[in-house]
């Protein structure tokens, strides 16, 4: 407001008017020009005042002073607020306060805009968080954000805590959050206990590290540590890098690292050629690809690879299951597959059960002609044996012979053995003596039709009907039994030997 003192005069007529200008008015138009205000401006997180700025400004009483307010990226402008300042508009971000008057405290309020959400990450002490920092970042509804905590020497990353609903993987180092709401995380670090050693795993673009994943882990001294590296479409694994000394085979996406030392690994990944397909090879537990390995692998449109699946002691070989359309018997351990496309495959293992072997002299006997003389036996082993004689060793149970599906030629002459149920299905048997036993009941011979040779003498049989679809004997040795009706013999037409004597 101005004041103007003194004379005026009137065009009329002559005519002057005297104002009476007292000591008090003087006194206060001398206090008006003299007296500064204190003003302070601060803002909320998101934004700040950038007219006239932030921090404390003095001003002359009835001064007019402009002010803007600007949201930063994800925010918007809320309102003024603060000590009953003359605000014109508290709701505008560009306004004026219309006369200091007083001290004041003011403060530009922000919020996160509509649409969007804040992310608010922090640490422990023994790390911190290197993706996307520390701090509140805003980012889209929906958005995935990927995180990395990383641990400071002789620390290791222990989970993430606070809002982790959407975290993919609380455990993980290196993973994502789906900003779906407005949330505060922080990454927990521990220090790594003596006896014990960090592996920190990272990996270039076109892949990751699938096992143990990727960030910082703590393994005990001289662990062995599986590493799997997989690549993304249109990618083919390369190599490890970094701390390789103890990596089994740094070409390799499948292998093993041992801990002796703290150590960090990088997996490496290169984009395949035009004019070449991936191919991806992995196993079950249990065994392993042993040609080509196990990873990526980049060929040539229309190359055969050669595909050798291995199983580990105490397992067997089952299929290969995926992208196999191509591949020449899935059946088969070691076969082919042919590259007309990006394919996936696994080798497929599952354990083999211990065979149980109640006769010891039965077992003695299987031991010596497997040539396995001590360890578990089992049925992969025996079923590659074609032929057992274990004449004259006291056998009383067979038990475990239903495993031995490839025999040929069986002689179990001069036992103690009452029941051959074990036999039933034993089809590839083309010889079977068994003789001078305690043998009653043939039935479990009745599906045996590849038999050319079968010996019974001295056995108290009386029911030969079970042999009457065996066409292909041609010796028959039947001596020494209780036979009364030997009809069932007719079919028998190749028998070229027969002995029943008494």
């Amino acid at each position: 407001m101005k004041t103007r003192i003194g004379w005026r005069k009137r065009r009329r007529a002559a005519q002057v008017s005297m104002f009476l200008i007292t000591a008090a008015l003087v006194a206060a138009m001398v206090s008006c020009a003299a007296t500064e205000y204190e003003v302070t401006f601060s803002s909320t997180d998101g934004g700040s005042v950038t007219a006239p700025g932030e921090g404390t400004f003095y001003y002359q009483f009835c001064t007019e002073v402009s002010l803007l307010a600007t949201p930063d990226s994800g925010y918007w402008f809320v309102g003024w607020s603060g000590g009953g300042a003359p605000i014109a508009e508290v709701t505008s971000a560009s306004t004026i306060i219309t006369s200091v008057e007083a001290d004041y405290s003011i403060k530009a309020n922000f919020e996160i805009a509509p649409g969007q959400f804040g992310l608010t990450t922090s640490s422990t002490a023994g790390g911190s968080v290197t993706v996307p920092g520390e701090g509140t970042f805003i980012y889209d509804d929906g958005k995935s954000v990927g995180l990395v905590a990383t641990p400071a020497s002789g620390y290791q990353f222990v989970n993430w805590s606070g809002d982790v609903g959407t975290i993919v993987n609380v455990n993980a180092a290196s993973t994502t959050i789906a900003m779906n709401g407005n949330y505060s995380i922080t990454a927990n670090f521990e220090a790594i206990p003596p006896g014990q050693f960090g592996l920190t795993i990272s990996s270039t673009a076109g892949g990751s590290v699938t096992a143990p994943g990727e960030g910082v882990f703590t393994r005990d001294e001289g662990a062995v540590v599986n590493l799997v590296a997989t690549p993304a479409t249109g990618y083919q694994f390369v190599n490890w890098t970094g701390n390789v000394g103890t990596i089994a085979n740094v070409n390799a996406a499948s292998t093993t690292i041992t801990m002796n030392g703290n150590y960090s690994v990088t997996a490496n990944f290169e984009t395949i050629s035009p004019g070449q397909y991936s191919l991806t090879i992995s196993s079950t537990a249990g065994g392993s690809v042993t040609t080509p390995g196990e990873g990526s692998f980049a060929r040539d449109a229309g190359t055969v690879v050669s595909l050798v699946a291995t199983p580990a002691t105490g397992y067997e070989f089952v299929n290969w299951t995926g992208s196999v359309g191509t591949v020449g018997n899935t059946n088969a351990a070691s076969t082919t597959i042919t590259m007309n496309g990006d394919y996936s495959i696994m080798a497929n293992f599952e354990s083999l059960a211990e065979v149980n072997i109640p006769d010891p002299n039965l077992e003695t006997a299987i031991r010596e002609a497997i040539d396995k003389p001590t360890g578990p036996i089992y049925a992969s082993d025996l079923a590659v044996l074609t032929l057992l004689d274990a004449n004259s060793r006291n056998i009383a149970d067979l038990t475990g012979l239903e495993y031995c599906t490839s025999l040929a030629y069986l002689y179990l002459v001069d036992n103690q053995i009452t029941s051959i149920s074990p036999l039933a299905n034993l089809t590839s048997l083309t010889e079977l003596l068994l003789g001078e036993n305690q043998i009653s009941s043939i039935s479990p011979l009745a599906n045996l039709t590849n038999l050319r040779k079968l010996g019974l003498w001295k056995n108290p049989i009386s029911n030969i009907s079970p042999l009457t679809n065996l066409i292909n004997l041609e010796w028959l040795l039947f001596g020494d039994n209780q036979i009364s009706n030997i009809s069932p013999l007719a079919n028998l037409t190749k028998l070229t030997r027969l002995e029943l004597w008494t």
